[in-house]
């Protein structure tokens, strides 16, 4: 069932309703992205006060991550079921509350537990804001410029992170923590007014509680096995099990979707093409640029010297390029459609990331680093929002949930297993003697996948260009016992389920 805020968009005109409905839904993603970069500055000084080991320093970034990655897909499913009014609001003031405990604590434990019930909070904000926009802006430009502005907020806040954090921690690193607390309950509050009401999916197959568990608990593990991959070894015996754990999960639960009357994820919506290459081009572009953030940032800490918020200003023009591109990406979607967006930005991503390992240990920041930071930026612009409208256009209102939570997971799982990716390559070269010269080829290595990452966007986002149709609905038909029903045949009921044309 659509909003009744749909009326004045299908229209073209864009109510203070509709505009304050949406920068709610922008607050939010902004504070998810906000809260995965910017902590990242503030880790030294937390370890100092806190009296905390490196290891237990890397939980309070791979909490927030196993919550968010981990519960993703329940979180989509779940905002369809129970409302996803009732869900994101639910969700942001648990993440207000996680806010202010995580700046308030003075234990370590306290501390990651607070990370992880913001990220587990996230898990369910995430796919219900995206949710509730598909379902409030009609298919099409207006939907195209909604999905702009808001995956936007969501880039502009990840860049922003760094420098608020550098600016926050020089006071304490309790205040990047706060921070998140009263913008969150500004937007807890304005949502209650402005948010439209959902209705809750009548579900007559009950509850997917087996795939909820297999499911939930496969990217739990998954998550956990990469995050401590680095640490415990790839190739030792506890890595190996949990990822035969996490394969024997993962077979049980696609059984289990494909035969539960309703299921978590309904895997025919892996039949269109685009929204494959949508999940793996999110996997490939957030993958590859953590890896780069992280490279990035330690390259240009630990051997130029730079301080927290000297680095956050080197990569403030690629996150000042997609603020002031937010509008107008929208508008460039309707013309040339997503695939050869996403293909553009991607190949902008190769070239920086190409580019940047001209670095050496003196770099002229205007000739060696900007060149990257601006095609990094235009590429982020580019393909993020495009990622989220190619994942949303053509599905149904009542699985709008399940779409968000998916390309979401794909986001947040593809980040976590190419960060650690490339933590191992840089590690496994460590020079024994570790001159400036000899680490910065330590890093290369790393920079290079990197680059072939990106590359493998690219080839994926390429297979959508062979045949290029007008941007139609044609209908894939399912067997169902639903009410809604396609008549094909005079013995088959079935639903209709729309994709984009070209698959």
């Amino acid at each position: 069932m659509t909003s009744p805020l749909n009326a004045p968009a299908a229209e073209g005109r864009w109510t203070p309703r509709l505009w304050g409905t949406l920068l709610v839904l922008c607050a939010a993603m902004f504070l998810d992205a906000l809260d995965v970069s910017m902590v990242g500055v503030a880790l030294p000084s937390i370890g100092s006060d806190l009296h905390l080991s490196t290891s237990t320093l890397q939980w309070i970034v791979s909490g927030y991550i196993l919550g968010y990655g981990g519960l993703l897909l329940l979180g989509g499913r779940t905002a369809d079921l129970l409302g996803r009014r009732q869900v994101f609001l639910v969700a942001l003031g648990v993440f207000a509350l996680a806010s202010l405990l995580g700046g308030l604590v003075d234990s370590g434990p306290l501390l990651i537990a607070s990370r992880f019930i913001k990220g587990l909070s996230a898990a369910f904000t995430a796919p219900a804001g995206l949710s509730i926009i598909t379902t409030t802006f009609p298919e099409g430009p207006l939907r195209n410029r909604a999905l702009s502005i808001y995956t936007t907020c969501a880039a502009t806040g990840f860049s922003m992170g760094l420098v608020l954090s550098g600016l926050l921690t020089e006071a304490s690193w309790r205040f990047t923590m706060l921070l998140p607390a009263p913008i969150a309950l500004i937007a807890l509050l304005v949502g209650l007014k402005l948010l439209p009401r959902s209705s809750r999916e009548r579900d007559h197959n009950g509850y997917d509680i087996p795939g909820a568990i297999l499911g939930t608990a496969s990217m739990l593990l998954l998550v956990f096995t990469v995050v401590e991959a680095p640490q415990v070894g790839w190739a030792s015996a506890r890595t190996l099990l949990s990822f035969l754990a996490v394969a024997v999960l993962l077979t049980v639960f696609v059984q289990v979707e494909r035969r539960s009357p309703g299921p978590l994820i309904r895997l025919g919506v892996l039949r269109s093409g685009n929204q494959v290459r949508a999940q793996l081009g999110a996997i490939a572009f957030f993958g590859s640029y953590v890896g780069f953030q992280f490279l990035t940032t330690l390259y240009m800490q630990s051997l130029l010297g730079w301080s927290a918020l000297h680095t956050a200003l080197a990569f403030l023009p690629a996150g000042a390029l997609v603020a002031v591109s937010s509008t107008k990406v929208g508008a460039i979607v309707d013309r040339f459609g997503t695939p050869r967006l996403i293909a553009a930005g991607f190949a902008f991503m190769v070239v920086g990331y190409a580019l940047f390992l001209r670095v050496d240990l003196s770099p002229a920041y205007a000739a060696a680093i900007l060149p990257s930071m601006l095609l990094i930026g235009a590429a982020c612009a580019l393909v993020f929002p495009s990622l989220n409208i190619q994942a949303t256009n053509g599905v149904d209102d009542h699985e709008q949930g399940m779409v968000s939570g998916l390309l979401n997971t794909s986001v947040q799982v593809g980040g976590a297993i190419f960060l650690a990716i490339v933590t191992a390559v840089v590690t496994a070269g460590a020079p024994a003697h570790a001159t400036p010269q000899a680490v910065l080829d330590s890093y290369r290595p790393g920079f290079l996948v990197v680059a072939f990452v990106a590359l493998a966007g690219l080839l994926i986002t390429l297979t959508g260009l062979r045949t290029r149709h007008p941007q139609q609905t044609v209908v894939i038909a399912k067997s169902t016992a639903s009410e809604t029903s396609l008549e094909t045949s005079p013995e088959t009921s079935l639903e209709a389920e729309r994709v984009p044309a070209g698959d």
